[in-house]
């Protein structure tokens, strides 16, 4: 009886997406959008030899990149026009935000609703733009003397010319990039920034698994650590969702009023995530920690051995190993702030007591106002404390293990973190469209009965 009614609730669900015709153009778009990243991610840098990419590849292997090169799909490895991603747009959004926070002028900018919104955006677009350039005048400088102790050079015709034309390249790949995820975001399926960067790491999903089955094929692997990764890969999966789902429900009470069945009081629970932030924070902690370990890997590469500041270059770089202790203490310190601050950016407590207090509902045992406000920061603070050690052990937590017992798995938490928040948002949002689809269909329905009616 239950297979029976599964099948049939299936079924339906089928029936009720072949008809949603907005909902399969979406789709469609969106699947293309992803094509068109997968495919600009093989188009090379001008004036870069194809043949020197794997040495740069060799040199930056277990290094902090391997993380950036995993985010932007191999760009980085492969040196194409989109090898800094959507990170510097990220990184200008962080910057943004946290001068909105402190900046009484901005913070002005910002009320002013959607014109303000368009202001903001603005700003982080000439932000991505200065960053990109940035860094992207270092990597051209570090692919010019890349490979030449080995008599290989990875530039065909190193100088300006070329540093000119790689800025420029890059900058446009970045830009391309972050209006390819605006349009996914408005007329297509889900967050396309996220959209994105999940694209990048399942695009090395394959060559994942595949290495870790050729590891325990070859018997590189042992099989009990081998069937014990998968089995830690299956957990680690089930306790993000059930993470992402858990809620701290308060109960919010409306004033009794007269119906059928005598006076009543209405109840409803304002639910509050135990992660508020989402995926966010260990993005963004990513993209402020990669920045300028970019500069520093390539601008090492032009300055070794020259002056004691290229002997720190490289010395910083080694001690900001992925999965060293120093990544790690930055990595994680940055997912506890960025925890905090954007929660405290999504959910408002003032703004929520005096929306209450308008509309006559209250908190039992709590007087509206100052005290409603109150408890919400106090409920805030202890949910956030959980949900921000949960993101730090999430993403922190496989990297040590992985590089502690040199296991050749290199989808981390943060990785996994990523692609489950970003799937569990798009299969809520086609729900959405679904159940929108579906309540257009009765209205339209009701409209034509009543017309009969008349």
């Amino acid at each position: 009886m239950a297979s029976a009614a599964d099948q049939m609730a299936q079924s339906i669900n089928l029936a009720k997406f072949a008809k949603a015709t907005d909902l399969k153009k979406r789709l469609w778009f969106t699947i293309g959008a992803l094509i068109v990243f997968r495919l600009l991610s093989y188009v090379p840098l001008p004036g870069v030899d194809p043949t020197a990419l794997g040495l740069l590849s060799q040199k930056t292997t277990g290094g902090v990149l391997d993380f950036f090169n995993t985010f932007s799909g191999g760009s980085l490895s492969r040196m194409s026009l989109i090898a800094l991603g959507v990170m510097p747009y990220i990184t200008a959004s962080i910057v943004v935000q946290l001068a909105t926070s402190l900046s009484p002028k901005l913070a002005a900018i910002k009320k002013e609703g959607e014109s303000g919104r368009k202001k903001l955006n603005q700003i982080t677009r000439y932000g991505t733009v200065g960053l990109t350039a940035i860094q992207g005048y270092f990597i051209a400088v570090g692919l010019e003397t890349l490979g030449a102790s080995q008599g290989v050079a990875a530039v065909i015709e190193p100088g300006m010319t070329f540093r000119i034309a790689a800025v420029i390249s890059l900058i446009g790949g970045t830009m391309f990039l972050m209006w390819l995820g605006e349009q996914i975001t408005s007329r297509g399926i889900g967050n396309g920034v996220s959209l994105i960067i999940m694209a990048g790491i399942v695009a090395h999903l394959p060559t994942t698994l595949i290495n870790l089955l050729e590891g325990g094929r070859s018997g590189s692997l042992d099989p009990i650590r081998l069937i014990g990764i998968v089995v830690a890969v299956v957990a680690l999966i089930l306790f993000i969702c059930f993470m992402e789902r858990a809620q701290r429900r308060i109960l919010i009470q409306y004033p009794k009023r007269q119906t059928q069945r005598g006076m009543q009081a209405d109840r409803s629970h304002l639910p509050l995530k135990i992660n508020t932030a989402g995926v966010i924070p260990p993005i963004f902690a990513s993209s402020l920690l990669l920045m300028p370990l970019t500069i520093s890997q390539f601008a090492g590469q032009r300055v070794a051995g020259e002056s004691a500041w290229g002997d720190f270059i490289i010395s910083l770089n080694q001690y900001l190993q992925h999965g060293s202790p120093v990544y790690m203490l930055l990595y994680g310190a940055g997912i506890i702030f960025f925890s905090f601050f954007y929660t405290a950016v999504v959910f408002n407590p003032e703004e929520t007591a005096d929306n209450l207090k308008r509309y006559g509902g209250f908190i039992p045992g709590i007087r509206p106002g100052k005290n409603t406000e109150n408890y919400f920061d106090y409920v805030l603070t202890r949910i956030t404390v959980i949900g921000a050690a949960y993101l730090t052990i999430i993403c922190l937590l496989p990297e040590y293990l992985v590089s502690a017992l040199s296991i050749p798995f290199y989808l981390g938490g943060t990785s996994l973190l990523i692609v489950v928040n970003v799937t569990m948002d798009t299969v809520t949002q086609i729900q959405s469209h679904l159940l929108a689809h579906q309540y257009g269909d009765l209205i339209k329905k009701a409209k034509l009965k009543g017309g009969r009616l008349r």
